[in-house]
C-alpha cells in the first residue's frame, strides 16, 4: 500500500498481504464498523489500463455481484481511488483447497462433501446463466468452518456471451481441467464445459494427483480429447462410474447436474438444507443485459476517493475501462515446458485476417503453406536448410473477440535450422500483425 495509514477510505483497517498476481494483491482486512474479517482486492488501475481488460473487470464484478449462494464468495462493495479500485469480499480463512490436495488424496467422505458443495455452487451460478470456465482447486476456497466458496469469476462468462449457434466461443480456462470441446474451438455449452471440470476436481480430490498430465500440452489435449485416464485402485466402483459419466468427451451424452445430483453416491450424507435453500433461491434478481460503470463520473472529481455500494443484480453496473496497450501476458493458458522452441504472439486481427496475413507473409518468404484438420497451419522450409526440411506449426487461439493468441512452435527439423528462420525471417515479418510479443519486455 502507499497510504501511510492502514485505515481504507475510513472504512477497513488493512492488514496482512494475503497473496498477489499481475494486477492485483489481496489483503486481510477488517470492517471497522463491525469488526468483520474481510479480504481487500487491490487492483492496480494503471495497469489494468494499459492492458485493456475491458471485458473481463465487467464480467468479474457483475458476475459476483449476481451470486449470492453459502458456497460461492461474496463481493460486499467496489471501492475506487484515482489510481486504485478495490473489491471488498468474504474472507476465507481456510485458504485454498489445493493446498489441502497438496498434502496428498482426501478421505471419501471429505471429497464427497466439497464436491456436494461444488456441485451446488456451480448449479446455483448456471441457473443464473453464469458459466465458471475456470474451475480447478486454485480457486475453491476455504472458510473458517471448511465450508467450499467458489472464486475468481475472472474467465466467467454470462448466458448473454453465446453466439447465435447458442455456444461460446472463447478458448480460455487451466489446460488439465479444460473440457474437450473448448479445446476443439468449434463452440461449447458452458455447462457442460464446466461440470467436466467438476469430474477432474473430484478425480484429483480422491487421487491427489491429475487424470490428464502430460509435460506436452498438445500430447495432454489428445488425452482429453478422448478421455483416456486410469482410475487409482483404491476408487470405489460407484464412484468410477460416475466419473466415467462426468468425464465423457462428448458434451452431447456427459451427464447433467441435475443426474449428478440424483446419484447415490453424491447424495450420501448431503445436506439437504443447502441443497434447497440453493434450488428455491433459483429465479431470483433477474440477470441485467445491460451492464455499464463508467468509472471516469467516480474519479475524475474532485473527491481523491469514492466508495460504490455494490447495488442489487438488476441495476448493476460494472467498470467501463476504456485503453489498449501491450504487456498483457497470456501465455500462461497454454503453458508448455519447451518454450525454446515456440515463441507467441497477441494479435488484435481478426481469425480469418490472421490466416490469411500469415499465408501472406509464408509466400513472401517462400515458405510452403499447408493446413491441416487439426487447425494448425503449417509452414514448410524448402531443402535449402542444412539438415534438410523444417516444420512450423502456427496455432491460433481465440481468447476475447478482440485478442487472439498466435503460438509458432517447431513440428519438425534441426532446431538451429529453425531458429534461424525464425528470428531471422519470420518474426520480423510478423511484426505488422503482431500485437505484443509473449514473455518480452514492452517498450
Amino acid at each position: 500500500m502507499d497510504n501511510k495509514t492502514n485505515i481504507l477510505m475510513q472504512r477497513y483497517d488493512l492488514g496482512r498481504l494475503l497473496g498477489q498476481g499481475n494486477f492485483a494483491k489481496v489483503y486481510y482486512g477488517r470492517n471497522l464498523a463491525t469488526g468483520q474479517s474481510v479480504a481487500i482486492k487491490i487492483i492496480d488501475k494503471e495497469k489494468i489500463l494499459k492492458v485493456g481488460l475491458i471485458n473481463q473487470t465487467k464480467r468479474e464484478i457483475s458476475v459476483m455481484a449476481l451470486i449470492k449462494h453459502p458456497n460461492v464468495l461474496q463481493l460486499y462493495e467496489v471501492m475506487a481511488t484515482k489510481t486504485k479500485i478495490y473489491f471488498v469480499l468474504e474472507y476465507a480463512k481456510g485458504g485454498e483447497l489445493f493446498n489441502k490436495v497438496a498434502k496428498g488424496k482426501l478421505k471419501e467422505d471429505i471429497a464427497r462433501k466439497y464436491f456436494q458443495q461444488l456441485i451446488t455452487a456451480v448449479d446455483f451460478c448456471h441457473s443464473r446463466g453464469v458459466y465458471h470456465r475456470d474451475l480447478k482447486p486454485e480457486n475453491l476456497l476455504l472458510d473458517e468452518n471448511g465450508n467450499l466458496k467458489v472464486s475468481d469469476f475472472g474467465l466467467s462468462a454470462l448466458a448473454e456471451s453465446r453466439r447465435q449457434d447458442g455456444l461460446l466461443h472463447t478458448t480460455c480456462g487451466t489446460p488439465a481441467y479444460v473440457a474437450p470441446e473448448v479445446i476443439s474451438r468449434k463452440g461449447y455449452d458452458g455447462a457442460k464445459a464446466d461440470i467436466w471440470s467438476c469430474g477432474v476436481i473430484l478425480f484429483v480430490l480422491l487421487a491427489g494427483y491429475l487424470p490428464f498430465h502430460e509435460s506436452n500440452l498438445m500430447d495432454m489435449y489428445r488425452k482429453i480429447s478422448k478421455a483416456e485416464y486410469k482410475c487409482p485402485n483404491w476408487f470405489p466402483p460407484e464412484v468410477r462410474r460416475l466419473l466415467s459419466r462426468i468425464l465423457d468427451p462428448s458434451p452431447y451424452t456427459r451427464i447433467s447436474i441435475a443426474k449428478i445430483m440424483e446419484n447415490t453416491w453424491f447424495r450420501k450424507g448431503l445436506d439437504q438444507r443447502d441443497l434447497r435453500a440453493s434450488i428455491e433461491d433459483k429465479g431470483k434478481n433477474p440477470l441485467n443485459a445491460d451492464i455499464a460503470f463508467d468509472l471516469n463520473e467516480c474519479c475524475s472529481g474532485p473527491s481523491s476517493e469514492t466508495k460504490l455500494e455494490v447495488p442489487k443484480p438488476t441495476n448493476f453496473n460494472a467498470f467501463d475501462i476504456i485503453s489498449l496497450s501491450t504487456g498483457f501476458d497470456l501465455s500462461g493458458l497454454f503453458v508448455r515446458n519447451d518454450q525454446k522452441e515456440e515463441v507467441q504472439f497477441i494479435s488484435k486481427k481478426s481469425a480469418p485476417s490472421l490466416i490469411s496475413k500469415i499465408e501472406e507473409i509464408a509466400r513472401r518468404l517462400k515458405l510452403k503453406v499447408m493446413k491441416n484438420e487439426g487447425g494448425v497451419m503449417k509452414l514448410e522450409q524448402p531443402n535449402d536448410c542444412r539438415n534438410g526440411t523444417v516444420s512450423i506449426d502456427v496455432e491460433i487461439f481465440e481468447i476475447t473477440l478482440s485478442f487472439h493468441l498466435v503460438e509458432v512452435r517447431k513440428s519438425s527439423g534441426d532446431t538451429l535450422d529453425y531458429l534461424k528462420v525464425l528470428q531471422q525471417n519470420l518474426k520480423p515479418a510478423l511484426t505488422e500483425i503482431v500485437w505484443a510479443w509473449q514473455g518480452e519486455q514492452q517498450q
